[in-house]
């Protein structure tokens, strides 16, 4: 059988995309090298936010929030639940020219917010520590999508559906029975396409640390951005007993996603501890429970790539998630059937053309 599309990566990304073509009336053929959410990929591990506050890129609030219905939608067809609505809190210094843009962006979207400061932050949210002038935005309908677990429940269904699924190694160019061609692999875009992808997007190495709490302690916090730190830390409550998840944003070393080591640095560990201690106080001295190495994979405008491959009408190539990337799955997917199907156009953000050696920074 030959294939109307063929998607290399079970990722987030290839996912919703195979779910848009099979609804679109395409056969896919699925592959992936280790399975959807396995352990190396960028769409593994627990958890991820989900908010629409992006600063005054319109865009993504956007897609936020057309993907936020699909996530639900996705949760309650499941056995056990994908998305836990607990919120997301993001917090700067009142002058902070991003929040200002998200709440405008927001405001414009109709996504509905509050802002608190002052004694009425503290009061809501008495576990936080925040340093005089903070002012926070509160997404109340935000919250956490359970990434691993979604990711191969939506296989799932879509094996179900009649997409065909390999657990296979795929090299470029590909011998796969398939008329055209997505690869959305994540960290290993750069390793399938060095000339065209090598210093394009790069993965990095990034830690994430899991704290117990007090025994029948819950706190009841949303899932939170802390903008005013310049190592932008986030972090979710305590999902499903697997104890309070701390991160940094900031992009770590280089990063091989086959063979890259993924234990946790013992700096990185102090580096969270020491932050633990600063905006969680009563949990200064709570333990260690769990940790993981992940990674992302980083264009240099944060933007995603979703384009044609510039030698091959009929290959795509979509990718750099760049950290932010999970919870848009379905708006990218619904965007990249919209645009290789139907001929919609083309978001020049996510251009090949934009992509540069150089690297600025990132979003969160």
């Amino acid at each position: 059988m030959v294939y109307d599309w063929a998607v290399v990566g079970a990722g987030v990304f290839g996912s919703w995309i195979a779910h848009f073509l099979r609804l679109a009336g395409k056969s896919v053929l699925l592959v992936d090298a280790y399975g959807p959410g396995n352990s190396r990929a960028s769409s593994g591990g627990e958890s991820r936010l989900i908010r629409a506050s992006y600063g005054p890129d319109e865009i993504y609030t956007r897609w936020a929030k057309q993907s936020l219905s699909h996530w639900i939608a996705l949760s309650q067809r499941s056995t056990l639940p994908l998305f836990h609505q607990v919120g997301v809190m993001r917090w700067a210094y009142r002058q902070d020219a991003h929040l200002a843009a998200s709440r405008a962006c927001l405001d414009r979207c109709k996504i509905p917010f509050e802002l608190l400061e002052g004694a009425e932050l503290s009061r809501r949210f008495p576990e936080f520590s925040f340093d005089p002038g903070t002012l926070a935005l509160l997404e109340p309908e935000a919250g956490a999508i359970m990434a691993r677990r979604s990711v191969e429940t939506l296989v799932h269904e879509l094996t179900a559906q009649g997409v065909d699924y390999r657990q296979e190694a795929v090299q470029w160019p590909s011998a796969l029975p398939a008329e055209s061609f997505v690869y959305a692999c994540g960290p290993w875009l750069p390793k399938l396409f060095p000339e065209l992808l090598g210093k394009r997007i790069r993965a990095t190495r990034q830690e994430i640390f899991f704290f117990g709490l007090p025994l029948a302690q819950k706190f009841a916090i949303p899932g939170w951005i802390d903008s005013a730190d310049p190592r932008n830390p986030y972090g979710f409550p305590d999902l499903e007993n697997r104890g309070m998840k701390i991160a940094f944003h900031d992009l770590g070393p280089a990063f091989d996603p086959d063979t890259g080591d993924r234990q946790v640095s013992s700096q990185g560990v102090a580096a969270a501890r020491e932050y633990l201690a600063i905006r969680f106080p009563s949990l200064r001295d709570a333990p260690l429970v769990e940790s993981r190495v992940c990674q992302y994979e980083n264009t240099s405008s944060a933007d995603f790539l979703i384009d044609r491959h510039p030698g091959k009408d009929n290959v795509w190539l979509v990718g750099g998630g760049s950290g932010h990337g999970f919870k848009h799955g379905p708006a990218l997917g619904e965007y990249f059937a919209n645009v290789a199907l139907g001929g919609a156009p083309m978001d020049a953000r996510f251009s090949l053309a934009t992509k540069q050696e150089d690297f600025a920074g990132t979003r969160l």
